[in-house]
């Protein structure tokens, strides 16, 4: 790799702003807020809104919006049975 035209790769802590849950990786996010890690070290940090630990997909809780009935208008057109 060329010096000076990449930008710096460090460890930073991503931290979820709704729920309880961080984790430390590898980024080039700029920022200029620190915290402790569990080992006591001091890297940035960066607070995302929304994680795996937060986001409805992952944690179950998602919800299927049948709008103006385009299931039972796809069920009718193919001609399935609802179960």
């Amino acid at each position: 790799m060329k010096d000076g035209i990449h930008p710096e790769y460090r460890w930073i802590i991503f931290q979820d702003g709704s729920a309880d849950y961080s984790f430390l990786c590898r980024s080039t996010l700029k920022t200029n807020k620190t915290g402790v890690w569990k080992d006591g070290k001091e890297y940035p940090i960066f607070t995302s809104e929304i994680t795996s630990a937060s986001h409805p997909f992952f944690t179950g809780k998602q919800m299927i919006l049948d709008t103006e009935g385009r299931v039972e208008k796809f069920m009718q057109k193919y001609g399935m049975k609802k179960k």
